[in-house]
C-alpha cells in the first residue's frame, strides 16, 4: 500500500506527511517535486527500505513509516509557508522544532508629530516617517524610561494637547511645548541627542552612571540601587559591545551550538555598523531521535520572521551554510518586499561576527547547570514518545457552576514559564465540559502557540481520555498523564494527611510512594495549575460582585441580575444584548433601563 501510494504520487510542489503503524505522525517536509522527493527517502526492492544515504535520524524515522499524506500546492515558496505552519501545530516525533517565535519590542518615532516622542511597538506601524530603533530582545522599558530621564522630551501622549503646563514642566523633565516655550527646531535637537543614546547605548550608560553617583552622594541609596540594576539590564542585551563594522550596514546573526541534548541559538542584531542588541535560548532535545543543525536554522528564520518586522536587515549571517538557503531568501524577501539575503561567510569581518555568535554559544552551553534527571524518569516510567521539556498543566474552577474558568500553566526549562500562563472563561457547568471547553480552547492556539511534549491534567482516567481525543482530533499526538486523588467509596480519599494521588497513563494506573520525588513533582505541577485556576476565579468573583453591586445602585434588583447571568452567561453579554434579548428576562422598563445605564 506504502509503495504504491509513492509511486502513484505526483510531479507537482506540496507538503508530506509520514506517519508510523499506529497513525502517529512521525516527520513533515516540504518537496519541489513530491514524487522524487519521497522516493529519495527509499530503496525499492522486494520490500521498501530506508534508502542508504540518510542521516541516522531520518534512517531511523524511516524505518517507522507505515503510511504517508499530502498536499499539492501551486509553488515551492507554498509549501515552505505550509510546512513551517503545519510542524509549529503537529509538532511531528521528528521535525526539529526550536520555540523561537518572540516578538520582539522596538522603539519608534513618528517624525510626522509635531513633537515627536519614543515609544515602543512590537509591530509594524503606519505612517511613511515612522523610524524604528531594536529589536531589543530585552530592557526596552529600562531604555525608554532613562531616556525621559535624562533628557526634556514630551512626557505622555497627551501633555501636547493640554495646552498648560503640568507637573513634569516643573520637574525640569519637559519645556512645555504645549505652552510654546520651546518651538519644534529647539525640540528635535534634543530629541536627535535622544536617538542618539539609544542607538550608541555606552552613552546612555555613562549618563546613568554619572546620575547613579550623584544620587549616592546625596545619600539615595535606594534609588541608586534601582538605577544599577537598570544599568546591569541594559548592559546585558549586548554580549559584545565594542564591535562596529567600517560599513554602515543592517545585519542580523545567528548561530547554534549544540552538546550532548542541549542547544543554544545566538542572535545578534547590527544596525549601522554598530552591535545593538543580542539575546540567546537555549533548547533541549532527545538525543535518541538526533539533531539536525540545518533544519534548526530552517525553523529558526521561519520562526522568527513569522511576524511582520519594524525592521529587518537586508543581510542574515548565518554561522552555518543551510540546504535550503536561496528558498528561504525567496520568501522572505516575498514576505517583506525587499531583497533578503542568507549569507553563510568564510572570510573577512562578516565571518568573524559569526565565529563571535558562535563563541558566545559555546559559553553559554558551559555554564548551563546540569539537568534535573526526573524528566528522564519520568519518560521513562510512563512510556512516553518523548522527553517532556515542556509540559501544560490545567485545572479549572468555579463556584457551584457559576463562574466557570479554565487554567494552564507551563513548566519548561527546569521552571515554571509564568509567560505561557494562559486562563480562560468558560460557558460551561460540569467538570467535563469545563475541561473540554479548556482543552479544545487551547488546541484552538496551536498555530501561535504549539503544542508541549505533554500534558498533565487534574483528573482521572475520564478525563485523560477525553483529553487525548481532543488532542487527536486536532491532529496531534501528545503524551497526556492525568492525577487525581484515591477514591475510597466515591470520596477522595486521604491518609495521615497525606494526599493518596493516583496517576493515569495511556498504560494504565501508575502507584507511587508518597515520598516519591517523581510523584511530588506532579503533584506540585499539579498544585500550582490549582493556584492559578482558583486566583483568576477569584478575580472573577470580585468582578462580578462589583458589577451587581453597580446594577442594584442603579436600581436593578439583585435577583433580576442574577436572572440575566443566568440566562446571558457574562455582563458583556448583557451589555451587548438588545432591548428585545433583555425582555425575555425582564419588563420593557428594566430592559429599556438597562439599556441607558450600559450606554
Amino acid at each position: 500500500m506504502l509503495k504504491s501510494k509513492i509511486q502513484s504520487l505526483p510531479d507537482r510542489p506540496g507538503v508530506y506527511q509520514f506517519f508510523d503503524k499506529e497513525g502517529r505522525l512521525l516527520y513533515i517536509g516540504k518537496a519541489k517535486n513530491l514524487k522524487k522527493r519521497v522516493k529519495s527517502y527509499f530503496r525499492f526492492q522486494n520490500r521498501l527500505s530506508p534508502a542508504p544515504n540518510l542521516s541516522p535520524r531520518i534512517f531511523k524515522m524511516v524505518t517507522q513509516v507505515a503510511n504517508l499524506e499530502y498536499i499539492v500546492v501551486q509553488n515551492e515558496s507554498d509549501a515552505l509557508i505550509l510546512e513551517n505552519s503545519l510542524i509549529k501545530q503537529l509538532k511531528p516525533k521528528y521535525n526539529i522544532l526550536l520555540r523561537d517565535d518572540k516578538t520582539y519590542p522596538y522603539i519608534y518615532v513618528d517624525f510626522d508629530e509635531p513633537f515627536p516622542r519614543p515609544q515602543i511597538t512590537r509591530k509594524v506601524l503606519g505612517g511613511k516617517k515612522v523610524k524604528y530603533y531594536g529589536p531589543l530582545p530585552s530592557a526596552a522599558k529600562d531604555i525608554l524610561d532613562s531616556i525621559y530621564e535624562l533628557f526634556p522630551l514630551v512626557q505622555k501622549k497627551s501633555c501636547v494637547k493640554g495646552n498648560k503646563a503640568c507637573l513634569f514642566y516643573q520637574m525640569h523633565r519637559c519645556l512645555a511645548p504645549c505652552e510654546d516655550k520651546i518651538d519644534q527646531k529647539s525640540y528635535r535637537k534634543i530629541l536627535e541627542e535622544a536617538l542618539d543614546n539609544i542607538h550608541n547605548k555606552k552613552l546612555l550608560i555613562q549618563k546613568l552612571e554619572k546620575k547613579m553617583e550623584e544620587l549616592a552622594q546625596q545619600l539615595r541609596f535606594e534609588e541608586a540601587a534601582k538605577l544599577r540594576d537598570r544599568i546591569e539590564r541594559i548592559r546585558s542585551i549586548e554580549l559584545i559591545s565594542q564591535i562596529d563594522l567600517a560599513k554602515i550596514e543592517n545585519l542580523d546573526i545567528y548561530a547554534i551550538e549544540k552538546e550532548q541534548n542541549k542547544a543554544v541559538l545566538v542572535r545578534m542584531f547590527m544596525r549601522k555598523g554598530k552591535l545593538v542588541a543580542s539575546s540567546y535560548d537555549t533548547f533541549d532535545f532527545d538525543n535518541h531521535k538526533g539533531f539536525d543543525i540545518d533544519e534548526a536554522y530552517k525553523r529558526v528564520l521561519l520562526g522568527f520572521y513569522d511576524h511582520d518586522r519594524p525592521l529587518i536587515a537586508s543581510t542574515i549571517l548565518l554561522a552555518h551554510a543551510v540546504k535550503e538557503q536561496e528558498e528561504i531568501e525567496t520568501l522572505l524577501s516575498q514576505k517583506f518586499g525587499k531583497k533578503i539575503k542568507i549569507v553563510h561567510p568564510k572570510r573577512g569581518e562578516k565571518a568573524k561576527l559569526t565565529r563571535l555568535a558562535l563563541l558566545n554559544a559555546k559559553e553559554i552551553l558551559a555554564k548551563q547547570k546540569p539537568q534535573d534527571p526526573i524528566l528522564d524518569e519520568l519518560r521513562q516510567l510512563f512510556h512516553l514518545q518523548n522527553k517532556p521539556h515542556r509540559i501544560e498543566a490545567f485545572d479549572n474552577s468555579h463556584t457551584f457552576g457559576s463562574q466557570p474558568v479554565g487554567a494552564m500553566i507551563v513548566y519548561e526549562g527546569g521552571s515554571f514559564d509564568k509567560s505561557g500562563y494562559r486562563h480562560y472563561n468558560l460557558k460551561t457547568i460540569d467538570e467535563y465540559a469545563q475541561m473540554r471547553e479548556t482543552l479544545t480552547k487551547r488546541c484552538e492556539s496551536f498555530a501561535q502557540n504549539p503544542p508541549p511534549d505533554m500534558w498533565l491534567i487534574d483528573g482521572g482516567e475520564t478525563l485523560r481520555s477525553l483529553a487525548e481525543n481532543i488532542a487527536k482530533s486536532f491532529g496531534v499526538d501528545i503524551d497526556i498523564v492525568a492525577i487525581a486523588k484515591e477514591k475510597k467509596e466515591a470520596k477522595a480519599h486521604r491518609a495521615k494527611g497525606k494526599a493518596c494521588d493516583l496517576i493515569y497513563t495511556k498504560n494504565g494506573i501508575v502507584r507511587l510512594a508518597p515520598s516519591d520525588k517523581r510523584l511530588q513533582f506532579l503533584q506540585r505541577l499539579r498544585d500550582e495549575a490549582h493556584r492559578f485556576a482558583i486566583t483568576f476565579h477569584r478575580k472573577q468573583r470580585t468582578k462580578k460582585a462589583k458589577e451587581i453591586e453597580l446594577l442594584k445602585i442603579k436600581g436593578i434588583a439583585e435577583a433580576k441580575v442574577r436572572k440575566l447571568l443566568n440566562f446571558f452567561g457574562s455582563f458583556e453579554r448583557i451589555q451587548e444584548a438588545s432591548i428585545e434579548e433583555l425582555r425575555a428576562v425582564l419588563s420593557e422598563k428594566d430592559a429599556k433601563n438597562l439599556k441607558k445605564i450600559y450606554n
